[in-house]
């Protein structure tokens, strides 16, 4: 990648990022000045100042650590650990009603619904890339000596239920086969499918990748993938497939003809038959023809087993799908709703440190830009981040918006203020265990940066010339 892509893709994540944390923090501070509350600070990020002005009274702040933003309100219940020390004192400031505190706290997270239905609406006229693995339960895949092998699990079995539960999609979240594998508790995993017209069970014990002590603990899985189109995206050059005619763009239907229902196992076919002529059938457009291809070692990598020299599309066919705005609210609001109650459930595998932090969104934001119809994507993402926003701000939790609003609650009941020292105590304590649980999730976020796993590139591919054909 070129560095002048780099530093685009990085500053459309900055920009789509910070707009998300500036529309939530401007609920708030047009709420304060609509309520007629003392607006001392509104700041992007936090931590030291990269950039700061004062501006009719109001000190507007871009912070160095983009981790979230504030808009400093004295007359409220302060922050004094993250957004420093008020320059007015409240006490000389007139006291603030229970209901304009309520109103200031609740308008963030308002602002952050409705930008998630503005990007909603956006995503429903310009349409957002959809995967096979969204639009299928049909097993593709079945790894070798996996759980699902041993359970009796075959390519093109279609899922209908997993632990229980009905399945619409493969990938995502809800109600998926892999959210649901995960999502299970029992020692072994009840996956209903469709066969030949008939409906078997099977039994599968999940597994978990190894994982190091400073890593994110592996989830379960059964290790099988979607079914999906196989789509060659380049034809090694002097490779069997080069030789035998393969183009990008071609689909293989068939190897022998078994048909082929992901990439994956075609690979495994040719270590089964690596000194075999095979025949595959190939689609290319309307026309569909047979070739047949013989494996060879390839001279680079050195030891590298038998190969066709394909390199696969591995998003097999995408559509643009058009949601309405919202049904994807919705969609955003069940996914957060489906988290917590893995977090809090019992015997859940899923703890919090599979959440992810300011690096991770970041991260995957970067990776969307980067992708091929990247900023669709983005867009769409920016809908879950924002209902993300909002709900989790709501919590009922000091130095978050729902902790004002509870606060906000008590002392309207109690007819009197809450005392300062009492609430300085609360939020500063509360404050200092967010911020660490914010470092936590930064720590596991890191491992799993494109730089981190890359560190090792891999030898080019490369097979033996060719001596010219005959003409």
């Amino acid at each position: 990648m070129s560095l002048l892509k780099f530093v685009f893709i990085l500053l459309e994540v900055l920009l789509l990022f910070n707009l998300l944390i500036f529309v939530h923090e401007l609920g708030h501070f047009l709420a304060a000045r609509w309520r007629g509350l003392k607006v001392d600070r509104f700041a992007i990020w936090f931590g030291k100042p990269l950039w700061k002005k004062n501006i009719n009274g109001v000190e507007y702040v871009l912070g160095c650590i983009p981790a979230g933003g504030y808009v400093s309100l004295p007359q409220m219940a302060t922050m004094e650990a993250i957004e420093g020390k008020a320059d007015t004192a409240a006490e000389t400031l007139p006291p603030v009603s229970a209901w304009d505190k309520i109103l200031v706290a609740f308008a963030g997270p308002l602002f952050s619904f409705l930008l998630a239905l503005a990007f909603a609406v956006v995503v429903m006229l310009v349409g957002r890339p959809v995967s096979e693995s969204e639009t299928t339960t049909v097993i593709g895949y079945v790894e070798k000596d996996g759980p699902a092998e041993k359970a009796g699990l075959r390519p093109g079995d279609r899922i209908l239920a997993v632990d229980g539960q009905p399945v619409s999609k493969f990938g995502g979240m809800g109600d998926s086969v892999t959210w649901r594998v995960v999502r299970s508790e029992g020692a072994r995993i009840s996956v209903k499918v469709e066969r030949d017209g008939q409906v078997l069970e099977f039994q599968p014990e999940p597994a978990r990748e190894p994982t190091k002590i400073w890593q994110r603990q592996s989830l379960r899985q059964i290790r099988i993938l979607p079914a999906m189109s196989s789509i060659v995206a380049v034809v090694i050059t002097n490779s069997p497939a080069a030789v035998a005619g393969l183009r990008p763009g071609d689909r293989i239907l068939s190897v022998n003809g078994q048909p082929l229902f992901h990439f994956a196992a075609l690979g495994e076919y040719v270590e089964q038959h690596a000194n075999e002529a095979l025949t595959l059938e190939v689609q290319r457009g309307s026309a569909r023809f047979s070739v047949s291809v013989r494996p060879e070692k390839p001279i680079s990598p050195p030891d590298e087993k038998p190969r066709l020299g394909i390199i696969w599309n591995a998003s097999g066919d995408t559509r643009l799908a058009y949601p309405g705005a919202v049904e994807q609210v919705r969609a955003s609001v069940m996914v957060m709703v489906d988290t917590f109650e893995a977090l809090f459930a019992s015997k859940s595998d899923i703890k919090p440190q599979h959440l992810g932090g300011a690096v991770k969104i970041m991260d995957v934001y970067y990776r969307l830009f980067d992708s091929e119809q990247g900023w669709r994507l983005a867009i769409w993402f920016s809908v879950l981040m924002n209902v993300n926003l909002a709900l989790l701000n709501l919590l009922p939790i000091p130095v978050l918006d729902g902790g004002h609003i509870l606060l906000a609650i008590i002392e309207g009941i109690r007819r009197r203020p809450i005392s300062m020292r009492l609430i300085n105590a609360i939020q500063t304590t509360c404050a200092v265990l967010l911020i660490g649980f914010m470092v936590y999730l930064a720590f596991y976020d890191v491992q799993e940066l494109p730089w981190k796993r890359s560190k090792e590139k891999l030898p080019e591919l490369k097979f033996a010339p060719k001596p010219p054909t005959a003409p």
